[in-house]
């Protein structure tokens, strides 16, 4: 992440501040020859206010100082974390999207499942204050995402929604509605609720199945609305093989031709009292939106990442006293102080150096607690830990929980200086139990981050099955952090690193910056999360972020090939 939200703007400023010293001292000279044309340079000193003859330096410091703070400030310079809040209100939303073989027919260009995701990114794009969870749906339905305003995971399953996530062929939109609802109820909120089914409608089994499901979500106090998408004419099913893409057969050979399907649609509003938006209706996001406009909505205030904090004032605002110093300077006329003067001067001067003598301002070390704290800040781990001496101050932490019994905060603390000093499996035994007891989603994550480099160093400093076991161990434990942060770079580096080198067979060196090392400064573990990685730029952080969702699409096949699904009805599979 830059330092600067213009780096060009900060190489320009030395130029720019040479301009501007240039034009200042080109414009005293021109003054001083048009004043030398005027007579002795004696006489027209007396003729002639004070305020003319003065040296341009005074004017060249100020206004090239003001001038060099006012680049650097319009460059946005950016320093320190700090979490970003979205502010709004907003309904829960779940969106129950059909992910069948079907849904890959290219009667609505360039696909009817590529159409489906550009409504949905629309529709999140119209709705800022929303929380929303996906549901995919084919054979069988699976959360996605549960309800949640974090729209980078929510484009993350979005691109990656295919056929084979999924895995079990066929349509049943009976259980995906049923599951839907089940999300919704068990998701506590004061807002309306809402369930958007979006399909072809062609699914292979009974309207009073579906109508049912609806009616529940419907009784329930669910706005049901049912989107279609694909034409009546219908098309075949490209299916892409080693060989090439070839057609869609069914059992018996033949080519498949898929349709459009109103009536299954059309079916699920009318039992739910809901809405239905045709598949040749134009602006689908839209009409989804005007269809949830009369919900009654919440007020949230959700941390949606983090990110570095802006310091633009801390240069804007010496830039403009420097010019207002130079205005007041420019105007008042100089003149010789007289006796009073002088005199008021030298006493003030007086008052303020007996003021530094009288009130000094002193430093003081914040006073430390007994070795039992543990959380306090001025904790005897805490600063043993400060000062670097990891062991002992995990020695401290270890007799503050057994005076106080068990606590997942002093137990994160005590694994955190445990792997600092290089005890790696004491270490990898507190943060795990830390990460299984804590509460607090922010200390959970913490604990997980640091089990992870635990594991990624047990990694790096084995060979062969060890190294690949620690390997995995690490990506689980990278995966179960992300889940809980899906926006942190330094998680996202760490899970790139152990899933590279677990593919290559070999080590290698830790991420960059905070991913080296474990989170500092223990007592404060669920407050501060690590700093991003300076050194990843946006593309690099997609590229992790998709490598991160390739794997997982990996891991759900093998899943979906070990259980080897039972066929859907009559043998119709898309």
């Amino acid at each position: 992440m830059a330092y600067f939200d213009d780096p060009w703007m900060l190489a320009a400023t030395p130029a720019l501040v040479l301009v501007v010293v240039s034009l200042i001292v080109l414009s005293y000279r021109r003054r001083a020859r048009r004043l030398a044309r005027l007579g002795a340079s004696m006489l027209v000193r007396r003729l002639l206010p004070p305020l003319l003859d003065r040296s341009p330096w005074r004017r060249v410091v100020l206004l090239g100082l003001a001038t060099a703070g006012s680049g650097v400030e319009f460059a946005g310079p950016r320093w320190g974390t700090e979490r970003t809040i979205e502010r709004g209100t907003g309904v829960d939303i779940v969106l129950v999207m059909d992910a069948s073989l079907s849904m890959l027919a290219t009667d609505e260009h360039p696909s009817r499942l590529e159409s489906m995701k550009e409504e949905t990114r629309r529709l999140l794009a119209l709705s800022g204050g929303d929380r929303f969870g996906l549901i995919a749906f084919a054979g069988r339905s699976y959360i996605l995402t549960p309800l949640t305003v974090d729209q980078g995971a929510l484009d993350l399953y979005l691109d990656n929604l295919d056929p084979s996530v999924v895995g079990e062929a066929g349509t049943s939109m009976s259980r995906a509605i049923s599951q839907g609802t089940d999300l919704l109820l068990a998701t506590p909120t004061t807002s309306d609720r809402a369930l958007v089914v979006m399909s072809d409608g062609e699914s292979f089994e009974p309207v009073a199945d579906v109508a049912a499901a609806s009616a529940r979500a419907a009784d329930s106090g669910i706005a049901v609305i049912a989107v279609g998408f694909g034409t009546s004419a219908g098309t075949t099913i490209p299916i892409r093989t080693p060989q090439g893409i070839t057609q869609k057969r069914d059992q018996r050979g033949q080519v498949v031709v898929t349709h459009y399907m109103p009536d299954m649609l059309r079916a699920v509003a009318q039992s739910a009292r809901g809405t239905f938006i045709d598949a040749g209706a134009t602006d689908k996001a839209a009409r989804i939106r005007r269809a949830l406009a009369t919900l009654r909505r919440e007020g949230r205030a959700t941390p949606t990442g983090r990110d570095r904090k802006p310091r633009f004032q801390l240069f804007l605002i010496p830039a403009l006293l420097l010019v207002l110093v130079d205005t007041l300077l420019a105007e008042r006329r100089p003149r010789r102080p007289g006796p009073s003067v002088r005199h008021a001067t030298r006493a003030a001067a007086a008052l303020l150096l007996a003021g530094a003598l009288v009130f000094p301002s002193a430093l003081h070390a914040e006073g430390g607690g007994g070795v039992g704290g543990g959380i306090g800040k001025g904790s005897t781990g805490d600063q043993l830990f400060k000062a670097g001496r990891f062991k002992e101050a995990a020695a401290a932490y270890e007799q503050a929980l057994r005076e106080g019994g068990p606590s997942p905060r002093l137990e994160y603390n005590l694994g955190t200086a445990l792997l600092a000093a290089g005890q790696r499996e004491d270490a990898t035994a507190a943060l795990e139990h830390a990460a299984q007891t804590a509460q607090d989603l922010d200390l959970r994550y913490r604990a997980l981050f640091n089990l992870g480099l635990s594991y990624l160093r047990r990694a790096q400093q084995s060979k062969g099955g060890d190294a690949t076991q620690a390997y995995a161990s690490a990506l689980d434990t990278y995966k179960k952090a992300l889940r809980l942060r899906p926006e942190e770079l330094d998680a996202k580096w760490n899970y790139e690193l152990a899933n590279r080198n677990r593919k290559g067979g070999g080590g290698g060196g830790g991420g960059g910056g905070a991913s080296g090392r474990p989170q500092p400064n223990p007592s404060t573990a669920a407050k501060h999360a690590p700093n991003p990685t300076a050194g990843l730029d946006r593309q690099q952080a997609e590229q992790i972020l998709n490598s991160a969702a390739r794997d997982e699409r990996e891991v759900q096949a093998r899943k979906q090939r070990e259980n080897q699904p039972t066929p859907p009805p009559g043998g119709k599979d898309w």
